[in-house]
């Protein structure tokens, strides 16, 4: 392929797609001040880079986090640290009718950068348009969890929220799939966002190995200047076959008592982490989100920073939100290490982008997959509360591998 790894590929509701090749510059931190260190190295190296391009051309750093402080280096993670940013070598932005390319080589001269262009465009194809050859196919399936496990595991957690140990705790399973031939990642894809165009699609990887990719429903937090974007998304229901059942369904996740406990947990946690950073917080109105395979109860949240900040500052500030973790945190993170037979790695992880002024946009790596040649680890969790059923939560699992799944799946 022209554009070498690691590739990478950013596209949002109501941002521009960018399409990334090779790594002109990483920076990579560990601990609990990876964030602000990553920061620091960034900061540096944008002083010290002569850019003039128009703003949505400018080079931008993108990647991601592990979910836990620290990289475990287990499979399948072993070649992602516990953060890393790339600046591309080469970066598309398809913004509205135009296309920028960016080529970030202190060497690079008019003729080399007329040269990449044409080397990429056969790659950019690639990656927005589903191939010839259909989804690969599932050979077999192996689950970390076993529904006994998972219901001793929910049994235990419930109980602890129930004592007032927590408040809630997000559990998760990991899907191991052996695939009939190797995963084409652009293809996948390019599948992910005919049906997913709604949510936020990306791919990150290493200069070696596995792919890290998704189509997430979940907006970590975007910034631009002063203001913030950011939501909650918690509470789950499956699609209807029929409109009269879908809406059906809606209307049942708008009553749950349970749904919208939850839901309700993550939304004001939200707003009190955001609160002493801000002049003023909006709460929207509490409404349904519909993907293709699921629906959830979504509330939008916005605010206008009091000073200004960097957006890493804001993404450290959130994650993780009780949406993919807990309350309180620090007790249902123990939890979560205690409790999943696997890595979450970057799973249920802020991936996103920032740029030299600070701003920048994140979402929450869920409905997300590893895939490594012929092998994918697919991954999806829960929210449990007091009144969660774990009969009921192995289903909502099964429900979020879909979206992955589907695509890797040859149609009967």
């Amino acid at each position: 392929m022209a554009v070498s790894r690691p590739r990478t590929l950013w596209t949002a509701p109501d941002e521009p797609t960018v399409v990334g090749g090779g790594a002109a510059v990483t920076v990579e931190a560990d601990g609990p001040d990876r964030l602000s260190r990553v920061r620091e190295q960034a900061t540096e190296l944008f002083d010290g880079a002569d850019v003039e391009a128009p703003a949505v051309a400018r080079p931008r750093f993108f990647g991601g986090l592990a979910f836990h402080e620290a990289a475990t280096g287990r499979d399948p993670w072993g070649d992602f640290p516990a953060a890393r940013f790339v600046v591309p070598e080469v970066q598309l932005v398809f913004d509205d009718d135009e296309v920028w390319l960016t080529v970030s080589d202190a060497g690079a001269d008019a003729d080399a950068v007329e040269t990449r262009l044409d080397e990429v465009r056969a790659d950019l194809d690639a990656l927005s348009a589903v191939g010839p050859n259909g989804p690969p196919g599932v050979v077999s399936r192996h689950r970390t969890t076993s529904l006994d496990a998972w219901r001793e595991s929910v049994d235990t957690a419930v109980s602890r929220i129930r004592a007032g140990d927590l408040r809630k705790v997000v559990l998760a399973q990991a899907l191991d799939v052996e695939l009939d031939r190797p995963a084409s990642v652009p293809d996948l894809l390019a599948r992910l966002g005919e049906t997913y165009p709604e949510c936020h699609r990306f791919l990150v990887e290493p200069a070696t190995g596995a792919s890290f990719l998704g189509a997430t429903p979940e907006r970590l937090v975007s910034l631009r200047g002063r203001d913030i974007a950011t939501g909650a998304l918690a509470g789950t229901t499956g699609r209807g076959d029929t409109d009269d059942e879908d809406v059906w369904l809606a209307d049942e996740l708008l009553a749950s008592e349970k749904d919208n406990h939850e839901h309700e947990l993550v939304a004001e946690t939200i707003r009190e982490q955001l609160d002493p950073l801000s002049a003023e917080v909006r709460v929207g109105e509490r409404g349904i989100r519909k993907l293709a395979t699921v629906q959830h109860l979504w509330t939008p949240i916005d605010a206008t920073l009091e000073r200004d900040e960097h957006v890493l500052s804001l993404v450290d500030a959130l994650h993780p939100t009780p949406a993919v973790g807990g309350l309180p945190p620090a007790d249902a993170l123990g939890v979560i290490r205690e409790t999943e037979p696997f890595d979450r790695g970057w799973y249920a992880a802020p991936v996103g982008w920032f740029d030299a002024d600070g701003d920048g946009s994140f979402a929450v790596a869920i409905r997300s997959a590893v895939v490594d040649d012929s092998l994918a680890t697919l991954f999806a969790g829960v929210g449990l509360v007091a009144d969660s059923d774990p009969d009921a939560e192995w289903d909502e699992v099964q429900l979020k591998y879909r979206p992955i799944l589907d695509e890797l799946e040859r149609e009967a």
